[in-house]
């Protein structure tokens, strides 16, 4: 089988059941960032020092942008009663529990913060915060889509979360290198 179909050749693609759109819409810029996203949290997950808790972690995240990025590729007219809609997963309140225990359990370990922080000083605290920044123009992504489509809300608060939750990885793997993080310090 090929790769290439060509049916996109003109500026379309397809919806999952079938409609047609310009590659512009913005639910394909929506579920295209996530899928950015997801690229990023792979970069993450190779890099060297990801401990196995934090690999598991990601590769559940990874598995829910999947799903998330499936739910917005769906066409808004169908619903659990089309075949089609019925095979799409859905991303539940315990995804979002589920970040919200993987951040209190490292915050359990850091400072409380004084003032913003600069990104920079271990390769995969900035790493992370390529995630996190990914995950905050995904999420205006989101915002976007969701004044024209409906867009359900526990995927918003699960995005919202995502991004709290490379935040904290980020301190976490701050403080387990013993790197200083850099408080912002403005310049008068």
């Amino acid at each position: 089988m090929k790769i290439y179909t060509k049916t996109g050749d003109k500026g379309t693609t397809s919806l999952i059941g079938g409609t047609r759109v310009s590659k512009d819409d913005v639910r394909l810029e929506a579920y295209g960032t996530f899928d950015e996203l997801s690229a990023f949290v792979a970069v993450l997950s190779d890099s060297e020092g990801i401990e196995q808790h934090q690999l598991e972690v990601l590769d559940k995240i990874q598995s829910c942008l999947l799903v998330l990025e499936s739910c917005l590729a769906l066409e808004p007219t169908a619903n659990s009663q089309q075949p089609i809609a019925k095979y799409i997963p859905q991303l539940t309140e315990n995804d979002v529990l589920f970040l919200e225990s993987e951040i209190d359990a490292m915050n359990a370990e850091l400072d409380p913060i004084k003032s913003l922080i600069i990104p920079g000083g271990n390769i995969l605290s900035s790493k992370a915060h390529v995630c996190r920044t990914v995950c905050r123009r995904a999420e205006r992504c989101l915002v976007e889509m969701g004044g024209i489509y409906e867009v359900d809300e526990v995927l918003r608060r699960f995005v919202n979360r995502l991004s709290d939750y490379f935040f904290t990885l980020s301190r976490v793997f701050m403080k387990r290198a013993g790197v200083a993080e850099k408080p912002w310090k403005p310049m008068r």
